[in-house]
């Protein structure tokens, strides 16, 4: 069985998901996914900060807890199959990657709800704690890198210069074929970069 690891990249009630397998040094794109995070894909439920910020407080709380219930089930439902999918051609995901946003900490909901800044960031922050549960749910280590240093931390954990790297991952895309978005593109350097871990 040949080990893999996964990449995500979040975006409002969905994920980009990538799996890359080794060598480190020639890496190759084994699957590509999208990951419904929310049941009623609408901006009810993909923006669910903006959702709950016109609600009274109580309401909120109860929105956003059943909206992360939904997201966490959904996240682990979605990556039980693809591991099961890509055991099937004998891989093992053994290793997640999980872009993140800057990392701020985000205060209690009464503060988030008054500052479209954090509303923005709530969101995010939501469906990405949603694929780091289901990484733990199903016990693959989980690594968060900052989308903004993706390429400096690449270049530097696998020996090649951004350019390179953007070369790289252009030529992962024809395997598979189009659409090979930025999405995808950043998720599967992510996934790149775990292997080496």
């Amino acid at each position: 069985m040949q080990i893999a690891a996964i990449g995500f990249r979040v975006h409002s009630g969905w994920a980009a998901a990538v799996v890359v397998c080794g060598p480190v040094d020639a890496p190759a794109l084994v699957d590509r996914k999208k990951f419904q995070l929310v049941k009623t894909f609408s901006y009810t439920f993909r923006q669910p900060y903006h959702t709950a910020e016109k609600m009274p407080l109580h309401d909120a709380i109860k929105f956003i807890r059943r909206v992360q219930s939904v997201a966490r089930q959904l996240t682990v439902a979605s990556l039980r199959s693809l591991q099961k999918e890509i055991a099937q051609g004998d891989f093992k995901i053994a290793r997640a990657a999980l872009l993140l946003a800057s990392g701020r900490p985000l205060p209690e909901l009464e503060k988030i709800l008054v500052s479209h800044a954090l509303i923005h960031t709530a969101d995010g922050e939501l469906f990405r704690q949603a694929l780091r549960t289901a990484c733990t749910h199903c016990k693959l280590p989980v690594e968060g890198i900052r989308e903004k240093e993706l390429f400096a931390t690449a270049a530097k954990g696998l020996g090649r210069s951004p350019a390179a790297l953007q070369r790289q991952i252009a030529i992962f895309g024809k395997s598979l074929g189009p659409p090979w978005t930025q999405d995808e593109k950043f998720a599967a350097l992510a996934a790149w970069l775990s292997l080496t871990r």
